[in-house]
């Protein structure tokens, strides 16, 4: 039985291990990837207790390097490419050129021979894409200049690796090494990467979008999350199977199609959780590879290796970015980003032992090595910050990184700022969007559900598709920069997890929502809301007080027990004082009711700018005027010198002659006041 749950158990003990290792590398203020890591050495072949299935759980480990390659394309798009082309691809060629080299070096220093001294060169010289795009997002670096140009020079490494893995077995392994053979089978493998690019770039662009949409129009949500992972997964093995390229490149391609929907934030919400998942079952199975007895025995060339992975290339990278005048915290990102080995190293280093060309021991050298790597990498990052601070400082070496440097415009959606983020478009959302329209005012509307999406967008909004309540939709809304957030949904776990998220996202940023209950008023105030609306409340007092008003009560009479009513419903606020608020307002208002105020408005004519000394409106009209509404304030005890201003709205009391002899003062033109 044992046997035949080897698998499972090995999954499920290996997520345990790594759940515990993060828990503590936390505890100890390391990074969790140290943890997961370490997680897969517990339950490693190489370790006292329960044996793990390694190579069950590599394969597993191809499936979180798909998934993080996905969400790479989604975030990447071929005109961000093209933007960084001018570093990236001639850096990422130089630096396999040059890695390669001080790896084959450092192999004879260690006394290796030189078939495996170039395939220690090739592994050092590519970086793992999965531990880069890790970091960089912890680092908040991943849509900075410098971690746009790290992911761009890794795409272009991640495509020289199919050629160089192309290229291996004809150079080293049995069979025809000569230079026509050679040519042959690089050319055939150039021409399917080529035809698979060029196949998902003009029929897989129009395809997948078109297929995402009719899911997510006619379809239940759990098949459009299942169709995420079709694409994602299904894409990278067809570029696998039929065109020979690697499952990493065949998932980033799938990720930069889908990129043009305008679904693709909504995807790439649905695919964080299978991404984080399997990144994480990624490094516990790097962790199971690793042999520590064997490691012992090769200290020495363990830690010059490492030197050579987290020095050398650093000092390389730092090099190139004066060579390509990248800039200087371009070249400090790229560096801390390529200071480390992963996932291709390992096809690498499995491609050289299945040659022949590296030993076991050998390649247990470079496992360990990248585990170092790897585990440190997330520290080279804390240092970029302070170089650069420190580099800045001499002027000569600022002139060196920063001589023709090539600007990278930001994405587009760094612009959007001083908006109104308003979440659901429902009838609620649809009245709150209307007056800020006409206000001038700009929205941004986040909605689930396409076709109501594609209705507000019909009435010229921006729009978000995807779940609020997941926090990579809410990253794009930039709340930050926003002015208010409008939560108009009805699911009140919903509505307070978005409030949550958006209160950690943005402190200063003032909330409002709706509520059902008095259980979600307290839920949603302790979340961070700062104002909360009940819908059924609001419209219960104003059944009550146009039915008190028919019965024949005063109006006072009627507002005050509307306000008492807010004040109870409202109990939740109490602590900042809006219920009391709420209620001095009410009393406030039904008080000048009682007085049954005739309300005037001043218009733009000579009475504009003027004070109610200068105009005398009692003696020339026998109004008085009592009460003046200047946007959302009220001013009740008003002197000869207040001044009117163009859009007041003035309270006056008197007959209806001398009320209508006051309007026209206010609209009369200057000649005629």
């Amino acid at each position: 039985m044992h046997g035949d749950t080897v698998l499972l158990l090995t999954f499920v003990l290996a997520l345990c291990a790594a759940f515990a290792g993060g828990l503590v590398a936390r505890a100890v203020k390391l990074p969790p990837i140290v943890g997961y890591l370490f997680g897969g050495l517990v339950v490693s072949p190489f370790t006292p207790g329960f044996t793990g299935d390694s190579h069950a759980m590599s394969q597993l480990a191809e499936v979180g390097v798909m998934f993080m390659m996905f969400g790479t394309g989604l975030h990447f798009s071929l005109k961000d490419l093209a933007e960084v082309k001018g570093v990236a691809v001639p850096g990422a060629l130089l630096q396999i050129g040059l890695g390669t080299l001080a790896g084959y070096g450092l192999a004879r220093v260690f006394g290796w021979g030189a078939e495996a001294g170039v395939m220690l060169g090739l592994s050092v010289s590519i970086a793992s894409t999965v531990v880069l795009i890790r970091n960089l997002t912890d680092a908040g670096l991943y849509q900075s200049p410098g971690g746009r140009v790290a992911t761009g020079w890794l795409i272009v490494e991640d495509l020289a690796t199919i050629v160089i893995l192309v290229v291996l077995p004809l150079v080293f392994g049995p069979g025809d090494t000569s230079g026509a053979a050679l040519a042959l089978s690089l050319g055939e493998a150039l021409l399917k990467t080529v035809g698979f690019v060029a196949l998902m770039l003009v029929v897989g662009s129009r395809t997948l979008p078109w297929l995402l949409k009719r899911i997510a129009l006619f379809c239940p949500r759990e098949l459009f999350q299942l169709a995420v992972v079709v694409i994602a997964l299904g894409t990278a093995m067809a570029a696998s199977v039929f065109f020979g390229v690697s499952v990493a490149l065949g998932a980033f391609l799938a990720g930069v199609v889908v990129s043009g929907s305008k679904l693709s934030h909504r995807v790439a919400a649905e695919a964080i959780p299978f991404q984080d998942l399997f990144s994480i079952v990624f490094f516990a199975s790097v962790g199971m590879m690793v042999n520590p007895a064997t490691l012992a025995v090769h200290i020495p060339e363990l830690l010059g290796l490492v030197a050579l992975i987290m020095g050398g290339k650093w000092l390389i990278n730092m090099a190139l970015g004066i060579a390509l005048s990248a800039g200087l915290k371009t070249t400090l990102t790229v560096a801390a980003g390529l200071s480390q080995i992963g996932e291709f190293s390992f096809i690498i280093g499995q491609t050289g032992m299945s040659l022949g060309v590296l030993s076991q021991e050998q390649y247990t050298v470079i496992l360990g090595a990248a585990v170092v790597s790897i585990a440190l990498n997330s520290f080279v990052f804390k240092t970029v910050g302070p170089l650069e601070r420190a580099m800045r400082a001499h002027d000569g070496l600022l002139r060196l990184y920063e001589r023709h440097v090539r600007t990278i415009e930001p994405p587009a959606d760094e612009e959007l700022a001083d908006h109104v983020v308003v979440v659901g478009y429902g009838h609620a959302g649809r009245s709150v969007t209307e007056t800020l329209q006409r206000l001038g005012v700009l929205c941004l509307v986040v909605e689930r559900d396409l076709a109501v999406a594609e209705e507000a967008e019909e009435e010229g909004l921006a729009v978000l598709v995807g779940d609020a309540a997941n926090s990579e939709i809410l990253a794009h809304a930039h709340l930050e920069r926003a002015r208010v957030l409008v939560v108009a949904i009805r699911q009140d776990g919903s509505a307070e997890k978005i409030a949550r998220d958006a209160r950690g996202a943005a402190p200063g940023l003032r909330i409002v929502a709706r509520a059902d209950n008095d259980d979600a008023v307290a839920a949603l105030v302790a979340a961070g809301v700062d104002e909360v609306v009940r819908p059924e409340l609001e419209g219960g007092i104003e059944l009550m007080s146009h039915t008190m008003l028919d019965l024949g009560y005063r109006p006072r009479q009627i507002h005050e027990y509307a306000a008492e009513l807010r004040a109870s419903g409202y109990a939740a606020l109490e602590d900042s004082a809006r219920a009391q608020r709420r209620v001095a307002l009410d009393r406030m208002t039904a008080s000048l009711r009682e007085l049954d105020l005739h309300w005037a408005s001043v218009e733009e004519g000579c009475a504009a700018g003027r004070t109610l000394g200068e105009l005398d409106l009692r003696a020339r009209t026998g109004a008085s005027a009592v009460a003046l509404r200047r946007g959302e304030s009220l001013q009740l005890f008003l002197g000869p010198k207040t001044v009117l201003r163009p859009g007041d709205t003035v309270g006056l009391i008197g007959t209806d002659e001398q009320l209508k002899a006051a309007e026209e003062v206010f609209a009369q033109p200057c000649s005629a006041v």
